[in-house]
């Protein structure tokens, strides 16, 4: 990677991390979505297991992924099949915040002819932005993985005398389908907000990303679709083949032109 690459890496960082309010957020609602909800539901079947919601999810459990008692039962299920949906969406969040203002945040502070005139291709200044907005949606998903572990198996020992192993679908979330994720989303992104006029109309695009996301997070809550290693393995695939299509199509038509109108 060229240093002037990296400058551009590093100064979106900077961006990001000197605007704490902006930072706190892509920090916070993550950690909120992946502490805060699932603890409520360890206290929830630990003091209320007879109520009627539990009983209902209990039923939707295959036997083949039940332990010994009703708590760690319904634990083990919101770890390793609920949970990991959520790191589908994450990735999609932060990079809805940083690559949506990656290029019309340029416009906006008028630095864009700026950029231009560095010793970089049109074509790399926008491989640098991905990768920003890309190392940045990692960061904050690893973040949020193990800062989830560690609370959640605490109280899961605390409360119920036990740990539970996450699922080797956690592996398969976080090294395969999960970057690819949210390489796809970086790369529509940042390409949006080239077009864009200003960071409000960037991110309006990531909505549309986040709608099949959601969709499976109902599915996994209603039962309806309990995704397994085999099915999130070949999703991964997929999504690592389409996002690798959507970069070099995107880079391929990336031009001058399409910055400065």
């Amino acid at each position: 990677m060229k240093s002037s690459m990296f400058a551009i890496i590093k100064k979106d960082f900077r961006g990001i991390t000197a605007n704490k309010r902006l930072f706190s957020a892509i920090l916070i609602v993550p950690l909120i979505l992946t502490i805060f909800l699932p603890s409520i539901f360890v206290f929830l079947i630990h003091f209320a297991p007879d109520d009627p919601d539990i009983q209902k999810l209990l039923q939707m459990i295959p036997l083949s992924i039940q332990y010994d008692s009703l708590e760690l039962t319904i634990a083990g299920m919101i770890i390793n099949y609920i949970m990991p949906i959520f790191f589908l969406m994450i990735p999609i969040m932060t990079a809805s915040i940083m690559a949506a203002s990656s290029f019309v945040g340029e416009k906006e502070k008028h630095t864009l002819e700026t950029l231009l005139y560095c010793p970089l291709s049109v074509k790399q200044i926008f491989r640098s932005k991905v990768i920003a907005s890309f190392l940045l949606s990692m960061m904050v998903s690893l973040i949020s993985f193990f800062s989830m572990i560690i609370i959640l198996e605490t109280e899961i020992f605390f409360l119920m005398g036990s740990l539970l192993i996450p699922s080797i679908s956690w592996i398969i979330i976080l090294l395969l389908v999960s970057p690819a994720i949210a390489l796809i989303a970086v790369t529509l992104i940042v390409r949006g907000s080239a077009k864009a006029q200003s960071v409000e109309e960037s991110q309006q695009g990531a909505i549309f990303l986040i709608i099949p996301v959601v969709l499976l997070i109902i599915g996994q809550f209603t039962g309806l679709l309990l995704l397994s290693s085999w099915i999130l393995l070949i999703l991964g695939v997929f999504c690592a083949i389409l996002a690798w299509i959507l970069l070099k199509k995107s880079m391929g038509r990336f031009t001058y032109e399409m910055l400065l109108k």
